[in-house]
């Protein structure tokens, strides 16, 4: 299927919280890594149930966090943007992301500016414009930069609330001019900016995002969330989206939920770029699945 979605994954064999670099997580709640497996597990085959393939990055020892892919790095057609991680906690990823993207036939295209930037985790497409979240993770250079090297419009968005540090937390475009958001995360700029910039632009509430109902995988018409976000069913049915829900509460400990668990390699939905003339990504041969019973910690 080399013109289906394409999504990579990273098996949560090394999962845990290790560490503490967000408002989520706590070294004294620790994750059930047999329901963390379980879970993975029951969302890759969700995503490979609304037609998409799903590659995998091989986990690391001592890199916890490595499961969250979307970090990797912004991908922009036959170019990827790698991360540059703030927390020294994560730097260890930086070399793994690269390589996988680079042995798969990803231009590497690295910030000169030296600014840090997480990837698809703070630089999301909605139409022909890059919103990007700055200042808990990323800085505001490295989506300007990206801006004058693929000569596409950049929205910098300040992220105010440290719950939501990554935009992909509190963002989610579902195709070009629709998108929904978490008003509470973003300062009266940003929320200005995204009502005046999106025609549709559904306002989740907060319990809903404390599920992190934004952290959504989109493949077609289908949005794959945590459990609990129930309540966005009726907004995205009225605009034909499906909203598909599964447990991920044992990555919820991390701060993290079905986004940031994946990269898609083929440019999200939302990006109108995916539309354009010789702006493919690069052929990846498929990958084979990997058939975990419930309760097996998954590898490859």
């Amino acid at each position: 299927m080399p013109d289906s979605p394409h999504i990579l994954m990273c098996p949560p064999d090394y999962y845990g919280i290790e560490y503490e670099i967000n408002p989520w997580m706590d070294r004294r709640r620790q994750c059930d890594h047999e329901a963390a497996a379980r879970q993975w597990n029951d969302l890759r085959a969700l995503i490979e149930e609304a037609g998409a393939r799903v590659s995998c990055l091989a986990p690391v020892p001592a890199l916890p966090d490595l499961v969250f892919t979307a970090n990797a790095a912004l991908i922009y057609g036959d170019t990827a943007v790698p991360a540059r991680f703030r927390h020294p906690q994560r730097q260890g990823e930086e070399p793994v992301g690269r390589r996988w993207l680079a042995e798969h036939g990803f231009r590497l295209a690295p910030l000169v500016s030296g600014a840090y930037f997480e990837g698809a985790g703070d630089a999301l497409f909605c139409g022909d414009t890059l919103f990007a979240g700055y200042r808990i993770r990323s800085d505001v250079r490295g989506p300007t930069e990206i801006g004058e090297r693929f000569g596409c419009r950049v929205i910098p968005l300040e992220l105010t609330d440290t719950r939501f540090y990554h935009l992909d937390t509190c963002f989610c475009p579902l195709a070009p001019g629709t998108a929904m958001y978490y008003p509470g995360a973003f300062d009266d700029y940003g929320r200005r900016a995204l009502r005046e910039l999106i025609g549709d632009l559904i306002a989740v509430g907060e319990a809903e995002a404390r599920q992190f109902a934004c952290n959504a995988v989109v493949v077609g018409r289908r949005v794959i969330a945590n459990a609990g976000c129930g309540a966005l069913r009726p907004e995205l049915a009225a605009r034909g989206f499906t909203l598909l829900e599964t447990p991920l509460d044992e990555f919820l400990k991390a701060g993290g939920a079905a986004k940031c668990l994946t990269l898609r390699l083929d440019g999200e939905e939302a990006a109108a770029w995916k539309s354009a003339p010789g702006m493919g990504p690069p052929t990846i041969g498929a990958v084979p699945s990997v058939a975990d019973a419930p309760g097996r910690r998954s590898g490859l």
